[in-house]
Parts: C-alpha cells; sequence; structure tokens
C-alpha cells in the first residue's frame, strides 16, 4: 500500500520594518570576519578541539596504577602544557575493539587455537562494562575481509572466526587502515587487537599510512605477535619492530606469546589495561602555529618510578606559512611518555605528496 502525504504551500507576509532590520543584521555580520583578520594580536591559537588521551600507569614492576588523580598528570601538546579539562579514572566510556586476525598461509596451523582464545576474550569483554561496548571481525591474507560488524552478537563473531583458513599473503597494513577508518567515527574508546605471526607482504598501503589512519582515529593498537619460533634467527623482525613502534605510537603494547596458555594471558593483560585506563582531556591552547600537522603529545605523572603509556601525538591544524621555528620541528625526535623516542609521522602537505592507494575491504555476507 502506498501512503501519500499531501503538501500545502504556506505564504508568510513579513512587514517592511522587520525585513530592513535583518538585512541590517546580516550587513553587520559580513563585517565582522573582516575586522578580525584585521587583528595584529592573531598570533596564537586556541583551538576548540577536545583531545582525548586513553593512558595507562605502571610501575617499575610492571603493576596497573589506577588510583591517581587528575592533578597526578600533565601533558604538554608541542611542548606548551596544557590545562586538563576532563578527566576520569577507570573510565568506562564506551569501547569498540576491532579484532584483526591473519589468515595468511602460515597462521593455518594455529588458527583453532588462536580462535578459541580470541573467543574467550571477545566474550569477557563485553560481560562487564558498557552496555554500549561492541567488538567487529576483520581478517586479512591477500585481501581483507570484514567478518562482521561492530555488534555485541559474540555467536555471529564466533561463527565467523572458526570459518577462517588460511591462504597466502599478509596485508596486515590494509587492514589496519582499513579497520581505523570504521572505528574512527565510533564513540568513546577505540580499540584494535592485532593477531599476527609476522610483517606485511601484500598490502597496497604502506607502514606510514595505517599509522596515521590509526592516530586520526584516536585508535589504540594491541598486536599479539603470535611467535612459534622464539629464536630471533626464524622470526620476522622487520613486522616485531613495525607492530612495537605501531603499538607505542598509539598507547598500546606488543605481546609476544605462543598459542595455549600463552595466548590467554595477553589478552588477559589487554582486559586489565582496558578496565584500569584513564581518560585525561584538554583544548589546546597557546599552540605556537606550526607548518606540521601533526602534534607531539608529552603525558607525565609526577610520581617517581611510574612510567605512562599514551598515544605519541595527534593530528591538527596545519598553517603552511608559519616559520619552521616552533618547539618541535618536523620530523624532530622527541621523548614519549615512558621515556623512550621515536621518530615523529610525517604527514604529506600537498596536493603532489603520494598519497595511500584506494583500498575497498571485502564484506562477508555474514
Amino acid at each position: 500500500m502506498t501512503v501519500r502525504r499531501a503538501r500545502r504551500a504556506v505564504k508568510i507576509r513579513t512587514p517592511r520594518r522587520i525585513c530592513a532590520a535583518l538585512l541590517a543584521l546580516c550587513c553587520a555580520a559580513a563585517l565582522l570576519p573582516a575586522q578580525q583578520a584585521e587583528s595584529p594580536d592573531a598570533t596564537f591559537r586556541s583551538d576548540v578541539r577536545l583531545v582525548r588521551i586513553l593512558a595507562t600507569v605502571k610501575d617499575r614492576n610492571g603493576a596497573l596504577v589506577g588510583s591517581l588523580g587528575k592533578d597526578d598528570f600533565s601533558v604538554r601538546d608541542n611542548g606548551v602544557a596544557q590545562q586538563i579539562a576532563v578527566f576520569e579514572r577507570q573510565t568506562d566510556q564506551p569501547l569498540s575493539v576491532a579484532v584483526l586476525i591473519d589468515n595468511s598461509g602460515s597462521t593455518a596451523k594455529e588458527l583453532k587455537n588462536e580462535a578459541d582464545s580470541v573467543t574467550k576474550f571477545v566474550r569477557a569483554i563485553l560481560k562487564e562494562g558498557n552496555p554500549d561496548d561492541a567488538v567487529a571481525l576483520y581478517s586479512f591474507n591477500w585481501e581483507v575481509v570484514k567478518q562482521t560488524p561492530f555488534s555485541r552478537n559474540v555467536a555471529a563473531f564466533d561463527r565467523s572466526l572458526k570459518a577462517l583458513h588460511g591462504e597466502a599473503g599478509t596485508s596486515l597494513y590494509d587492514a589496519i587502515l582499513l579497520a581505523s577508518r570504521d572505528i574512527e567515527s565510533r564513540a568513546g574508546r577505540k580499540v584494535l587487537v592485532v593477531v599476527t605471526d609476522g610483517g606485511d607482504t601484500t598490502s597496497r598501503t604502506d607502514f606510514q599510512h595505517a599509522t596515521e589512519a590509526a592516530q586520526l582515529a584516536d585508535a589504540v593498537i594491541y598486536p599479539i605477535l603470535v611467535v612459534p619460533i622464539t629464536n630471533s634467527a626464524g622470526r620476522n623482525i622487520g613486522g616485531e619492530n613495525a607492530l612495537s613502534t605501531l603499538a607505542q605510537r598509539t598507547g598500546g603494547q606488543v605481546f609476544l606469546p605462543t598459542v595455549g596458555a600463552a595466548l590467554d594471558q595477553s589478552f588477559e593483560q589487554i582486559i586489565r589495561d582496558l578496565r584500569t585506563q584513564y581518560l585525561v582531556g584538554y583544548y589546546p591552547k597557546d599552540i605556537p602555529p606550526t607548518p606540521e600537522a601533526f602534534h607531539l603529545l608529552d603525558v607525565r605523572v609526577a610520581a617517581a618510578g611510574l612510567q605512562v603509556k599514551a598515544r605519541s601525538g595527534y593530528y591538527g591544524e596545519a598553517h603552511p606559512g608559519a616559520l619552521a621555528g616552533s618547539s618541535v620541528a618536523p620530523g624532530q625526535v622527541s621523548g614519549t611518555a615512558d621515556g623512550e623516542s621515536v621518530r615523529k609521522p610525517r604527514k604529506p602537505q600537498s596536493p603532489a605528496a603520494p598519497a595511500a592507494p584506494p583500498v575497498k575491504p571485502k564484506v562477508s555476507p555474514n
């Protein structure tokens, strides 16, 4: 049955005096931007965007510390101290977890054991916490497949997971890029858990663009590098280093377990981290203009002997005409929250710069 809705035109008469007043207001508003642009005092910017940082704190023995207060934290944005406006201890904001499973040919023997551990992890995540928590499943070999969308349907997740089989190729960076783009628009905390046994071999994108996508999404990456070969001579050390850097830049942690009990323990540690996270937020203020869109973050706690894990930076607004003399120069090495050093990623600044090739995921009918 077709339902049609009748429409009727309605004419509204406006007195001439009101029209004249509205016209005058519009003209005055049009002049304001030009007057403001002439102000010579616009040296620093105060951005209205809230920068959110998820942080975990551990002591010298690696034990989680969840009892700190707002005054225990300090944040610097490109070297400039910021005032913390939002603070939550052991935050219970909605959690979105994208689980990325490597089903390349080399994982074929271990997929069943990995699937059992992943399902336990998903059940534990959704059993407690925010009722809006959700989990999605991606698989990657020579292609990336979104097996299940974000939901709380553990049965569908488990069914898709156990149907996976190993095929040649490892498109790790494509999987991170696509999952990051999917998770970017979701509210609350965003986490990528990557289960793999080695480095990338078949991606169309690269490490740089995958890292940028994760940082733009404010996603924390927890790589789980399953190592059936424990000695370094037989492992993909290049892939291992890339995953460690991804974890460091996004505030996560890399794990190197074997399958079975060690893999279960890695997932249990991730759950403990997620349940003990701090949410720290601030509105950027007095940041000198910089030609680089990437802002370096430095998150610290006052107490000695404690280490903070938080993302190394975020993408803000670039000012191509700004002089290169700000507190952080493009590509400069800077200390992170836990005292280690990483090289800041560079974002292409001109249309001529190479961009990540478009990559479209295959979507599973499940």
